[in-house]
């Protein structure tokens, strides 16, 4: 069994991720931290994990390490910095639910965040997207889990960038929608029902925190990528993501040729579903589940895909792949723990 704790286990993807591991076949769950519940029973702020554990929360020390092989840390970015160095410092491996790890320019994560206390293991630290890293983060000793937004974007658009086929010279446009729950649990007016419910909101217009993690993760994968531009927007529903992304290309090519790219590219990818010519993905579809699923149309002339993504922002977009990057850094089946369908309706 591969031991696991959890740091920071009281928000909607701590609560997740608690979920999955419980499920898990080959996990043993030893702990989960909070400083807000600290001496409470998980099954009391998670009403629906009760009769399922009797874990407590407890507060986080160094001590803890020694009970586990592997830890996620699903603190805010900031946060995990410290508690990362101390998991590697007591040689036990890390899977970072926050941003502190994803960026390996240390630089850009200080522009976008905040100073980095642990440049060194940024540097280190693998992305945590298995479709396209699995090799690497089977030996990493920390991975930095991708942000929910990019998830989708990369995912849609990786095949092309990574073939080469887009046209860097035209921007690649991103436009995505997200359920409320990827605002985490803590209360905000923008988040209360009466301002979400029955409206449709931008935010953070070219300006959003995962624009730079999405830009550099495909620029570390093509040969040549131009601006990356990324419209978020809050829709009324509680979890799932759909990411329209637009990518201009460099020749004109017909829907065959786009269909039979992207299906030879995610072939043996066992969360990946490449949907038929004319069919587009529902966040309905993956709700619950750790599937992505992916929707093409070309442009009459040719030169231009739409390529559209739908996840549930907290399973594929965070706690789900985090455990899929688990499995894979211990040696495990990558599907295990990850075998819920699709809730429908």
């Amino acid at each position: 069994m591969v031991r696991t704790g959890v740091v920071g286990g009281s928000g909607y993807t701590g609560g997740q991720l608690i979920t999955l591991l419980l499920s898990h076949p080959h996990v043993s769950l030893m702990w989960v931290t909070s400083r807000k519940f600290e001496g409470q029973p998980v099954n009391e702020t998670f009403g629906f994990l009760r009769h399922l554990t009797d874990l407590m929360f407890v507060r986080f020390v160094p001590d803890l390490l020694s009970d586990v092989d592997i830890v996620f840390t699903a603190v805010p970015h900031g946060q995990a910095m410290e508690i990362v160095s101390s998991v590697v410092r007591m040689d036990r491996r890390v899977v970072d639910l926050s941003a502190d790890f994803r960026f390996r320019d240390v630089r850009l994560y200080e522009r976008v965040y905040q100073k980095h206390l642990a440049p060194a293991l940024a540097r280190e630290a693998v992305y945590g997207l298995p479709e396209l890293f699995y090799d690497a983060i089977r030996s990493a000793r920390v991975v930095g889990n991708p942000g929910c937004y990019p998830t989708s974007a990369i995912l849609a658009a990786a095949p092309m960038v990574i073939h080469n086929l887009h046209d860097p010279e035209v921007p690649v446009i991103i436009d995505s929608k997200s359920g409320v729950s990827g605002a985490g649990r803590g209360l905000s007016l923008t988040t209360h029902f009466c301002e979400v419910d029955e409206g449709l909101m931008p935010y953070k217009v070219l300006s959003h925190r995962h624009q730079p993690e999405i830009a550099s993760v495909l620029r570390s994968t093509a040969e040549a990528l131009g601006s990356v531009y990324f419209t978020p927007h809050l829709i009324p529903m509680s979890r799932g993501i759909l990411s329209t992304v637009y990518l201009p290309l460099k020749k004109r090519m017909n829907r065959d040729e786009v269909q039979d790219i992207y299906g030879a590219f995610y072939e043996g990818k066992p969360f990946i579903r490449v949907l038929p010519d004319g069919v587009y993905p529902s966040t309905h579809h993956v709700r619950g589940s750790n599937y992505c699923d992916i929707g093409l149309a070309l442009s009459p002339d040719g030169r231009l895909l739409v390529a559209m993504a739908a996840i549930d922002n907290l399973v594929k977009g965070a706690s789900g792949q985090a455990v899929q990057n688990m499995n894979i850094m211990m040696g495990l089946d990558q599907t295990l723990g990850l075998g819920v369908h699709p809730l429908f309706p």
